[in-house]
């Protein structure tokens, strides 16, 4: 299988990638989803691309480097292996839509695209750019997935992708040691989190990290208060913007939120301190040779941080709860993913799609661990460790799922640094002493961003 060259340096993957402007957009309208592979009848069958594709090449693009794209590439090898097509495969960095726009503008795009938000999927299908695979994953895609994962593929009652890798990013990380000491049990309900942070702080340890200087962090934080407040009828409408920010759900969602990260005795550093801490810190904070705080809330891929950055054991040294229930509300995860779609209609693309679609492709990967599946037809036998199991399980079997939210925004709203919510929280975080004030700075700013 060919590969591009690693790319240049870009922002670590474990920050939220940056939804495609709409100017970028503007530019690839014109383009529609179409190859120049020949016949692009069908080739695929039920036995998950099984098919003869000898002596075709297709060309695949995602946002993954390193470790990451070493277990993909391992992916599409069992897909070459089993078609006997070659693959060949580019990383274009986090900012996918830049790299992408312009290959569609010209009409040379990669046949098949991983992308890394609905919004951006929304846009490309707006724009004619991507060929609906009702026929190609739709049976797979009711047979194996929660329905929302087709609503989050779909766009005007049309199918145009399948959801190949997941994240949980309702799971509260924590140092088993410091939560012994303290006498306390990972909480379940939002008020023994409050309890068991005292608990913690009188034991003599800060109880928690808190990534202020990655505002994306703080948004991750009240994304899971707000479900669990506010419902999901709510969490849909200011998704949409069919609410405004200043809705008291917001207010009331920042005020319960301020209940921990409001409290100076229960965040290593202070809010002023918390500022200055990025994402990594935060989690050497807690699992680190210096360790100073017993819990650190962050998606699944703490673990891999904790795994290549400290020198805590995942299972001993290191263990995740579910974010707490808030107010009695039941169990649910929000999280983010990357979805497969065809930007060619060739037959090696809709092979891939197939592939990626069966659970024997994300067992390829869930199996050198790193990686959590939305199909729910993944033996979960071969997730490497206790801890992956638990998070992937819980992240396919909870009642209720919702994308990030802020992946769903405006990017200049929802996924830009220094601006629009990431900096409204950031001021918040300093200050949560007048919520009313908060919503009202993040409705703002929201009209702005269009």
């Amino acid at each position: 299988m060919a590969t591009a060259p690693p790319p240049p340096p870009n922002r670590r993957r474990w920050r939220p990638r940056l939804a495609v402007l709409g100017l970028a957009l503007a530019l690839v309208a014109g383009a529609c989803g179409g190859g120049d592979d020949g016949d692009a009848a069908s080739s695929t069958s039920p036995g998950g691309g099984a098919v003869d594709l000898t002596g075709v090449t297709l060309d695949v693009s995602a946002v993954w480097s390193g470790e990451e794209q070493a277990s993909f590439e391992a992916v599409l090898a069992a897909f070459e292996e089993r078609t006997g097509a070659t693959v060949r495969y580019t990383s274009t960095g986090d900012d996918i839509a830049a790299v992408l726009g312009p290959a569609i503008d010209a009409g040379s795009p990669p046949d098949v695209a991983m992308l890394p938000q609905p919004g951006l999927l929304r846009d490309l299908a707006a724009a004619g750019s991507l060929v609906a695979v009702e026929d190609v994953v739709g049976a797979l895609v009711d047979e194996d997935y929660a329905p929302v994962w087709r609503e989050l593929a779909t766009v005007d009652g049309t199918l145009y992708g399948v959801w190949f890798k997941a994240a949980n990013k309702s799971t509260v990380w924590y140092d088993p040691a410091a939560l012994e000491t303290a006498g306390v049990t990972p909480p379940e309900t939002w008020e023994d989190f409050q309890a068991a942070a005292q608990a913690i702080a009188d034991s003599g340890t800060v109880p928690l990290s808190v990534a202020g200087a990655d505002g994306w962090t703080l948004t991750d934080w009240f994304e899971n208060v707000y479900l669990r407040t506010a419902g999901t009828d709510r969490y849909d409408a200011l998704s949409a913007h069919e609410i405004p920010w200043t809705d008291e759900s917001v207010v009331g969602a920042l005020t319960t939120l301020a209940e921990l990260l409001g409290n100076p005795d229960f965040v290593a550093g202070g809010p002023q301190g918390a500022l200055q801490v990025e994402f990594p810190e935060s989690v050497a904070q807690v699992f680190g040779d210096a360790a100073s705080a017993a819990i650190v809330f962050e998606g699944d891929f703490v673990a891999g941080v904790i795994e290549s950055d400290t020198p805590a054991t995942l299972g001993t040294g290191a263990d995740f709860f579910a974010f707490p229930s808030v107010g009695g509300s039941g169990p649910a995860v929000v999280g983010a993913g990357d979805v497969a779609v065809l930007l060619r209609d060739s037959p090696g693309g809709r092979a891939l799609l197939e592939f990626l679609a069966s659970p024997e492709a994300a067992e390829v990967w869930a199996g050198r661990g790193g990686f959590a599946s939305p199909n729910q037809a993944v033996d979960a036998s071969v997730y490497p460790d206790d801890i992956t199991r638990r998070s992937a399980q819980a992240l396919t079997s909870a009642e209720t799922f919702r994308f990030d939210m802020s992946d769903l925004q405006p990017a200049a709203f929802g996924a830009t640094v220094g601006s629009g919510e990431w900096k409204i929280l950031q001021d918040w975080l300093a200050d949560p002493s007048d919520p009313g004030a908060t919503a009202a700075a993040l409705e703002s700013a929201r009209q702005a961003a269009g």
